[in-house]
This record gives C-alpha cells, structure tokens and sequence, in this order.
C-alpha cells in the first residue's frame, strides 16, 4: 500500500505510526496562553498597586501614618547630612537624595514598611565612584557625575522591573548578601573613626580597611577636639539606645511606648545637642576649633535634567553593574525581609519599578543613588505605620529642614555626623549567632560569606560583592553539575507496635527505598537496608537532568552496573588480541579469582529510574540515557529494560518517549536524539554478532519484552488518565490503568516497577 505524505514525513522523522500520544506545543500555548486584554489590564493594575488600598483609607491608618512618617523623617534629616559625606558630597545633596524618593516610592510600593533614600553601603560606592572617575576626568563635578549615575542605573533597575524579570535576583543567596553587607559596615566604620578623632584629612581613609585601621591606630595621638564631640556623640547614641531598651523590657505598656520614640528620636537629638554646643564653642572664632558640615544652601538649587553624554556615560560604565546590584539587592532583601515579619507579600518587580522610578526622577532634582534602608524601614515598622502614604509625611519633614533649618546645618560638627554613620553601619553587622547560624545550615555558604566579608576588609567594597556574586554562581553550576543522586535498597516499615490491632487485621507493613549505605546521618544507624532483586539496579534522581549534569549520571549509572552485575559474555578465555582496545582485563596473576568473584555476581536484568525529583530534562539528558542504556546492553550483552518512576511532567514523558524509552523496544532515530557524525545514529556495537542478537530480542513479541505489560497500575473505578495530552484507549468495567497502557515502563512509583520487572521476569 502506497503511503501518504503525512506518513512519508513521520517516517522520514522517525516517528513511528504507534508511538504513544504525549503533549504537544500547542497543548503548552493553550494551557499557559493568556488573552491579551486581560494580561495588559493585569500588567497595568500591579504598576500603579495604590489604586487597591488609597480608597479604603481612613483616619485611622492617617494616625499612624502621620506618627511613622514625622518619626522617620527626623531621624532622616541628620542621616542623610551624614551619608552624602560617605558620597563625597556636599551635605544638600544628601537632603536633595531624602524627599523625592519617600514621594515617589509611595505610588508605586508594594511594602509598607520600606523607607527609600540615601543608605550608608550605596553612599559609600557612590563616593568611590567619583573618586575612581575625577581622577582621570576634570571636565565635570561630582553632583554631575552622581546624579548622572543615579539615572542610569535607576533606568537599568526601572527597565528590570517593567520586563518583569526580577527573578534574576534569586540567584544570590542570603549569606552572600549578609557577607558583603558585613563587609561593607566594617569597612565604612573604619573608615569613619578617623572622622570621629579628627585625623581624617592625615592619611587616606578610602584605601583598604585594615590599612585604614592601622593609620588609624597610628595617628591616634594627633587626635583634637573633634574627638570630643565625636566619641560623645557615639557614646550618647549608644546610652540612649541601651538605656531605653532596659526600659522597654522592665516596663511593658504606656512606658515603653514613650521609651520607644525616645530611642528613635536619639538622631536627632545628639545632632541638636552638639550642635548648640559646637556653636558656642565655634561662635566667636574667626576660624572654627573643629571641622564643620558648612554652609547649607536653602531649598531646592539643583532643579534641572541630568547631564548625559557619550564620555561621561564611557567614564562611569564600569562602575555601573555594583552600583546596580546594590541598589536593588539591599532594596529587596529589605523589603521581603519585613514582608515576613509583618505578613504581607511584596512583589519583587514592583519594587524595582519604585527603585528605578525613585532614581530616575531623583536625577532631575540632583539625587545621587537611594535604596532602601533597613535602620530606617525598622524605625518605620516599629512606629505603626499603616500604608505606604507614611512617605509623604516623612518627605515633607525633609522639605521643611531644607527650607527652614539650613542655616542652622552650618554649624553641626562632622564628628557627631561620623558617629551617626558608625552608629547606623553596626546594625549591618551579621552577629556571632547569625553566622554561626549559616555554618549549620550550610558549610560552603559560610565560606561564601566569610570570603566576601574578607575581600570588603582587605581590598575594597566591589571586590566583596564581585567575590559573593561569582561564588555564588560557581556553587549553583556544582550543585546542578554533580547533584547528589542515590541508589536505592528496600526496607520495610510498620505502625509503632509492630502489630496489627487483630489477628485478622490486615497488615499495615509497607515497603520505603531509601540510599544504600546508611551512613548520611538521615536514617536510623541500626536499619539494615536490602539491597534491591539481583540483576536490577534503582537510582533516584535529586535534580534535573540536565546538560551539566548528564554525562555525570550517565557515568555513576555504568560504573554501578560493572560493579555490581557481570559481563554477559565470558571473557576469561578471550585472548589480549580479541580484547577491546580501552578493557585490557585484570593482570593475569589476578585473573583467576576476578573471574571467580564476576561469576558470583548477576547478570543485569533492568534499570529502574526514580524521576520523581526530576523537573526538567532537556535533550543531552536523553541521549545521555541512550547512551547509558547502550554500554549497559554492551556490558550486559543483551537488552536491559530500562523502567521509570515518578515522572511529574508531560514534558519529561514526551522527552522519553522520543528517545525510545518508555515500551522496550526502541526503534528508528530514537536510538540517537543528538549524533555527533552523522550516519551513525544506530547501535554501534563492535560485535556485530551481539548487535544482531540484541535487535532480534527487541523485535520478540510484547509479551516477552514488556514485563510491565500485565502490571499496569489500577486507579479507581470510573476516573480519568493522569495523561491530559492522552486519551484512553481502552474502556474497562472495573477499574482504568492510572497511567496510559501505551508505555508499560513508566510507573506511578517505585514498587509498581519492581514489581513489574519480577513478573516480566516470571512469566520469561
């Protein structure tokens, strides 16, 4: 009979007319497909998420709005003074960096507790910007420069949030965020002591941490009279804060409530206090005794677009990608950090859509580069606030001061703004307990943190954060590179009590495969695991199949095989000649007794593979287990079902089924998905003999390849096939096969497939 087209073209694919039904593309698109009008709707709801909880709101979350807001932006003012020193800035620009951004972030946030504006880590690399490019660069100013920095990055974090892939954060883990943010502290309070003592301006407090501390340690003597003012201020926030915390826990209710406003108010009442004192004792000298913050100029002055250029924008690209990944790293572990605590969900890309808006407007108003801010955003939470409105209030306060209170900035000593810095920076700090806490859940993370803490002391900032970024890489590439995969043995279990309530009760005993070899710490030392029936081998998968990780597999799958089973042909009397090239045998002292112990051993019968932690497998997986059932056959020198269990996607079942697996009897093009050279995409068997033998056992009848063929797992009574892509082919009056009966090796779980190869093997 002549074919059709269509069949020519199957056929000419190596697709044969009775493969089993498997998903489809079209099956994919028209499951996941979502009609574009209500995904644009959707899109441009979750842009603007006010418009959920602005009508709802009342005087009662006003309250507390007003009271967190206020709260927040007295403590702002004098850290944001404090910070734009950190960016080498003069002090404005830290105020011009504080308002925009607590009015923006409120239109467009998803947590009510973020406070965004300057923070003391993004302060800092922005400082060793300017630094790094005014070296090189006189043709502009450092607000030029950070305000144009401040734009592109806020567009690079803007543009990552509006596309939505956010996700690419996940990718960093905690303690490599916690390392370089330790670092990162460390290194700014070391770099604020000598502020402190007033031996900034006798050596350079930008180089690397512990050169910063041994100058430090070494020009201790030329201290002056900023060292009052600054050790004061320290030692003032620091009583405040401890003292307080007594009371809170000694006196629960109204009084710790007072207490409370009073610790968080501690800020701006050290920079009041020494300031009054800095002007009196400053007051009547032509030249001041201590170092000053200076002339503040009054409201907005720096109202105008960016400046952008081809040569500035070549000048900063470098440091562009830290910048960046500070911003919106230290943004969102904050917010999905009081996410948590106070149970909401935020949403990552709206976020950055609030960060990257926060930055890109801040730019018109000379901002420098803001993010949010964890000292802050816990003051924030603390006070009650209720909605992310809190911001306006905190962003008129910072207005107010600007207007209002900047001739008085004149006169706040740069040693009490030091200590605010170190003040704030120790709260950054990962305490003994915390990291402690990562060396139990994770060695090598440790080590992670430990590096990155390591490179921020001895180089700098960038170099911790480059240091957490590439490990962090490198050991997500080795976990998929060499998972943890086991092989499997039985053990038998039952209810405590060992018995059944009744003699006649049914038993409740049940078979569990778990790693052979029980000495990973999970299992009871005592359980003696059984190992599987001779001749099959169980692997449980613990990641996806994988290109990283496939020849890996492929390589534990033989070596078990050869260590366990025999060769199916004898190879004992077979002469060095007749040898294959890469087997030259055991030496012939030793022959005799490891041909003994190869006897002893079983011939191989099946492979059954457990893929109920496998979510994905892509082609080099499949021809990776092609390949393996290839040298297992070669080994075994005849066919070796291969039988599978727990698969969880239709993907991973199409997957098999075009790489000939899942009915025994692979055929056509199956037996390679990915040829190297083609034309040789057969069973290329040195033995031509052997290579004839095993394709006849294939072509046998069903029922003597395909042991799972009368054991096909039952569901109840009237239910449908796991398998929406496949319809049911049969109709029974009792019960229906939980899985479709056109692929008699795939099996709901490992015991039906044991099960299986054991009857395939009786009824042989």
């Amino acid at each position: 009979m002549s074919q059709t087209l269509g069949e020519r073209v199957r056929a000419y694919l190596g697709i044969e007319e009775d493969e089993p039904e498997s998903v489809s593309v079209r099956d994919y698109f028209k499951g996941s497909g979502k009609a574009v009008g209500p995904f644009v709707k959707d899109y441009v709801h979750r842009l603007f998420p006010f418009v959920d909880w602005l009508p709802r709101y009342n005087l009662t979350w006003l309250t507390g709005d007003l009271i967190a807001g206020i709260t927040v932006g007295l403590v702002l003012v004098p850290q944001s003074l404090s910070y734009a020193k950190l960016a080498d800035l003069p002090t404005q620009y830290g105020l011009y960096s504080s308002f925009i951004g607590v009015l923006t972030y409120a239109l467009f946030a998803t947590s009510k507790d973020v406070s965004i504006g300057p923070v003391a880590v993004l302060s800092t690399v922005t400082g060793n910007v300017l630094t790094s490019v005014l070296a090189s660069h006189t043709e502009w100013t450092a607000p030029e420069i950070a305000t144009a920095l401040a734009f592109i990055c806020g567009f690079i974090v803007l543009a990552i949030g509006l596309f939505r892939v956010g996700w690419i954060i996940e990718f960093i883990p905690q303690p490599a965020v916690s390392g370089y943010m330790t670092g990162s502290a460390l290194n700014i309070a070391a770099g604020q002591i000598p502020g402190l003592l007033g031996t900034s301006k006798l050596f350079n407090t930008k180089a690397a941490t512990y050169q910063v501390i041994i100058n430090t340690l070494k020009y201790l003597p030329q201290s002056d009279l900023d060292a009052a003012f600054g050790v004061s201020s320290l030692a003032l926030l620091y009583g405040i804060k401890w003292s307080m915390d007594w009371v809170q826990r000694r006196y629960p209710g109204r009084r710790a409530r007072i207490a409370f406003f009073i610790q968080a108010l501690r800020h701006g009442f050290v920079v009041i206090l020494f300031t009054i004192i800095s002007w009196r004792v400053n007051v009547n000298h032509k030249t001041a005794r201590i170092l000053l913050v200076g002339t503040v100029p009054s409201g907005l002055q720096e109202v105008h677009t960016p400046l952008i250029s081809k040569s500035l924008l070549a000048a900063i690209g470098p440091h562009i990608p830290v910048t960046t990944i500070v911003m919106l790293l230290e943004h969102i572990s904050i917010a999905k950090s009081f996410g948590r605590l106070n149970g909401y969900k935020i949403d990552p890309n709206q976020e950055l859509v609030a960060i990257g808006v926060n930055n890109v407007v801040g730019s018109c108003f000379s901002a420098y580069p803001s993010t949010g801010s964890f000292s802050r955003s816990a003051l924030k939470s603390k006070s009650g606030v209720r909605t992310p409105l809190a911001g306006v209030a905190t962003g008129i306060v910072v207005i107010v001061a600007l207007y209002a209170v900047a001739p008085a900035f004149y006169w706040i000593p740069n040693a009490s703004l030091a200590a605010l810095i170190i003040h704030a920076v120790a709260d950054l700090v990962a305490s003994p307990k915390q990291s402690f806490g990562f060396w139990r859940v994770s060695p090598v993370e440790y080590i992670i943190f430990v590096g990155a803490v390591l490179w921020s002391i001895f180089y700098s900032i960038e170099s911790g954060i480059y240091w957490s970024l590439a490990t962090s890489v490198v050991l997500l590439l080795f976990r998929m590179a060499r998972p943890k995969g086991n092989f499997l043995g039985r053990v038998r279990i039952q209810p405590e009590g060992g018995k059944t309530a009744s003699p006649g009760a049914h038993s409740h005993a049940r078979e569990v495969y778990v790693p052979i070899g029980n000495n990973n710490g999970v299992l009871n030392r005592d359980i003696d695991v059984e190992a599987p029936p001779p001749g099959i081998i169980v692997y449980r998968f613990e990641e996806s199949f994988l290109y990283p990780n496939a020849s890996y597999i492929n390589d534990r799958l033989v070596d078990r095989v050869k260590a366990e089973t025999r060769r199916g042909k004898d190879y004992s009397g077979i002469s060095a000649g007749d040898r294959p090239w890469n087997d030259p045998g055991p030496k012939q002292k030793d022959a005799a007794a490891l041909y003994e112990a190869e006897r002893a051993r079983p011939l191989l019968r099946a492979i059954i593979l457990d893929f109920s932690a496998v979510a994905n497998i892509d082609t080099t997986g499949v021809q990776n287990l092609i390949d393996t059932r290839k040298a297992v056959e070669r080994w075994a020198d005849r066919p070796v079902e291969f039988h599978f269990a727990g698969i969880l996607s239709p993907w991973i079942r199409r997957a098999l089924i075009a790489g000939g697996f899942g009915r025994g009897q692979p055929r056509g093009t199956a037996l390679e998905v990915a040829p190297v050279v083609p034309g040789y995409a057969g069973d290329n068997f040195a033995d031509p003999a052997m290579r004839a033998e095993i394709a006849h056992a294939r072509e046998e009848p069903d029922e003597e390849v395909a042991s799972g063929a009368d054991s096909e797992e039952k569901g109840i009574a009237g239910s449908r096939s796991s398998d929406c892509s496949t319809p049911r082919r049969n109709s029974f009056s009792g019960s229906i096969p939980l899985l479709d009966r056109a692929t008699p090796f795939f099996h709901f779980d490992i015991p039906e497939a044991l099960s299986s190869v054991e009857r395939g093997t009786q009824t042989r």
